[in-house]
């Protein structure tokens, strides 16, 4: 158990630099084009442990384009701002990992 929690902290790691220098790159695009409609989106975390949480919040708000506005940690609810529209799983592609690593 505790060498698939390291693990899952590696591979936790290694997605959030990829998520980061994707997020680089493509905040660095769409400034230079003005291709940004700033959105505000409530995502359900499936995370129930409020570290796990706070993790998830932070890693968010790391990644170039995101940042994370609130965290109802009760009702497993975080508001992201977003420079642009996109789908869960782009916002959040680390969650599994975090849960595997501290769930």
């Amino acid at each position: 158990m505790f060498i698939t929690r390291i693990l899952y902290g590696i591979a936790y790691f290694l997605v959030l630099i990829y998520e980061i220098l994707k997020a680089t790159a493509d905040v660095a695009v769409r400034t230079l084009n003005g291709n940004i409609e700033p959105v505000i989106v409530e995502i359900e975390t499936e995370l129930t442990r409020p570290v796990s949480q706070t993790i998830l919040a932070n890693s968010i708000t790391l990644t170039p384009g995101t940042l994370s506005i609130d965290l109802d940690s009760e009702n497993r609810i975080l508001k992201v701002a977003a420079i642009y529209p996109r789908s869960r799983e782009d916002i959040i592609p680390f969650e599994p990992y975090i849960r595997g690593m501290l769930e």
